[in-house]
C-alpha cells in the first residue's frame, strides 16, 4: 500500500479482506484475549520472538487496522492507539522520560496538556520549560543538559499559532532529542509533521479524525527517524529488566520506540482503546479528507464575516491575511487551516460569557472537531485552572470565544452568532 495516495490509504490501509472473511467494513473484534496455538506459541509472543495477539490491552485486530492506517496517512513506521488523546500524551512522555528529565514545550497548549506538564509531571520529578513559540530561538535557549524532549502543537489550541516545525526540528536534532508534535487540530489531511522533521506525532482521535463527537481515542505515530542510541536514552540501549535483557534499539531498530510504547506503556499504564471506539474512529478517518476541507472553508467564511461585525474587537484565524500566522499557514497548511476560529468582543469577559450562553445552533461544550458547531469561553472553563499570566501565555485572553466550526449551512451559523451578539 506504500505507493498509494493518502486519501486511498485512509480507506484501505491495514485491512486485508482475505483475512476477515471478505468483510468490506473493518470488523469489530470485541474480545479481551486470544487463544494460543500451544504453550510454545504463547511463550514466543510473551518473549517478543513472534508478533501476534495476547490481550486487548496490548493489541487487537480492529485497533491494529486503525494503527496501520494512521501510520500510513502520517508517514510513520508504526502507531499505537490509546483510550484518549491525553492518555496518548501521558504514556508517550512516561515511556520516554524519568525523574530528573526535562521537557521544552511551547506555551500555547490545550489546557489539559498544560496542566500535565506544569503540575502533574513535576510531582514525578519531570519538569518543563514553557516558551513562547513565535521566536524559535526560545526553544534553543531553554534546552538544559537533562532535556530529553521538545513538545509542541502544530496548530495551537486555542491560540491558533502555526509553529515553524522545520526550524524547531533542527534545534531538536542538533541537541539529540526527539521532537513530539500534537497534530490534532491540523490533522494528517492538512499537515504531516513528519515531513517537516517531527519524530513523534500525537493525536486526540476524539476530535477531527473521529469527527462525530461520539468516541474517545488517542494515537501516537512513530516516524522511525530518531537515533535512540545517541547516548541520551539508555533505556533503549541497555538490557530491559522487563524483557529478559532485551535491548530495544538492537533488537527492533527503527521501530524501537513504538514497540516500547506498546509493550511497556500500554502494558503498565493500561490506557487501551476499546475495539468499538476504534471501529467508530475508522469510520471517521475514512471521510476525514472531505470533512476537514469543508470545516476549513466554513471557518474561513465565518472568520471573514466576524471581522466585519461592529461588536467584534478582534478575530484570530490563520487563514485570514490579517493573521500574524498567515505566512506560516500558507507554508504548512496550504490545503486548509482547519475549523477553529477565536474572536473577542468589545464587551470583554462578561459579554463573551453571555454570547456563549445565547447561541442556539452552536453547542456549549468542551470539545472540538465535531461535525456540529461548538462554542466555549476558555478563560472560565478549559483554562480556568491557569493563572492570568499562564492563560495569556497559552493564548487565552479574558474575552476570547473559541468556535469549532461544523458542517452546517454557513448562513445559519452567521445568523446564530449575530442573534447571540445582539442579545
Amino acid at each position: 500500500m506504500s505507493t498509494l495516495q493518502q486519501k486511498t490509504n485512509a480507506l484501505h490501509a491495514g485491512h486485508d479482506t482475505t483475512l476477515t472473511e471478505g468483510t468490506r467494513a473493518v470488523p469489530i473484534y470485541q474480545t479481551s484475549s486470544y487463544v494460543f496455538n500451544d504453550t510454545d506459541h504463547a511463550a514466543n509472543l510473551f518473549g517478543l520472538r513472534e508478533f501476534g495477539y495476547i490481550y486487548t490491552r496490548l493489541n487487537n485486530p480492529t485497533n491494529d487496522i486503525l494503527e496501520k492506517r494512521l501510520a500510513s496517512v502520517e508517514g510513520g513506521v508504526g502507531a499505537a492507539v490509546f483510550a484518549s488523546g491525553t492518555s496518548a500524551i501521558a504514556t508517550t512522555l512516561l515511556t520516554l522520560l524519568k525523574a530528573g528529565d526535562h521537557i521544552v514545550s511551547s506555551s500555547s497548549l490545550y489546557g489539559g496538556t498544560f496542566n500535565l506538564l506544569n503540575t502533574t509531571l513535576p510531582r514525578l520529578g519531570i519538569t518543563t520549560s514553557l516558551v513562547a513559540a513565535d521566536d524559535v530561538s526560545n526553544f534553543k535557549n531553554a534546552i538544559q543538559e537533562n532535556t530529553r524532549a521538545i513538545y509542541i502543537e502544530s496548530l495551537g489550541n486555542p491560540k491558533l499559532d502555526v509553529l515553524d516545525i522545520e526550524a524547531i526540528s533542527k534545534i531538536a536534532k542538533a541537541n539529540g532529542i526527539p521532537l513530539i508534535v500534537d497534530n490534532t487540530v491540523a490533522t494528517p489531511a492538512l499537515l504531516n509533521p513528519i515531513k517537516h522533521g517531527a519524530n513523534i506525532v500525537i493525536h486526540s482521535l476524539t476530535k477531527y479524525i473521529g469527527g462525530q463527537g461520539s468516541s474517545l481515542g488517542g494515537a501516537v505515530i512513530d516516524a522511525g527517524t530518531f537515533d535512540w542510541t545517541n547516548g541520551n536514552f539508555p533505556e533503549f540501549t541497555e538490557p530491559s529488566k522487563g524483557y529478559h535483557g532485551l535491548k530495544y534499539s538492537e533488537a527492533l531498530g527503527n521501530i524501537a520506540f513504538i514497540v516500547k510504547l506498546r509493550i511497556e506503556g500500554l502494558r503498565d499504564y493500561g490506557a487501551s482503546l476499546s475495539p468499538y471506539n476504534a471501529f467508530q474512529i475508522i469510520q471517521g478517518l475514512e471521510t476525514l479528507e472531505v470533512r476537514i476541507q469543508q470545516h476549513s472553508r466554513n471557518a474561513l467564511e465565518i472568520a471573514q464575516w466576524l471581522e466585519a461585525q461592529d461588536q467584534v474587537a478582534w478575530v484570530n484565524y490563520p487563514g485570514l491575511e490579517t493573521s500574524s500566522y498567515f505566512e506560516l499557514g500558507q507554508k504548512y497548511l496550504p490545503k486548509g487551516k482547519s475549523g477553529i476560529v477565536t474572536f473577542g468582543l468589545k464587551g470583554g469577559f462578561d459579554q463573551a460569557k453571555k454570547v456563549t450562553d445565547a447561541t442556539k445552533i452552536f453547542s456549549l461544550l468542551a470539545n472540538i472537531g465535531d461535525t456540529k458547531s461548538l462554542i466555549i469561553h476558555p478563560a472560565s472553563t478549559t483554562h480556568q485552572q491557569l493563572t492570568s499570566e499562564e492563560q495569556l501565555s497559552a493564548g487565552v485572553s479574558p474575552d476570547l470565544i473559541r468556535l469549532s466550526i461544523g458542517l452546517e449551512d454557513v448562513q445559519d451559523l452567521k445568523d446564530d452568532l449575530l442573534q447571540a451578539i445582539k442579545s
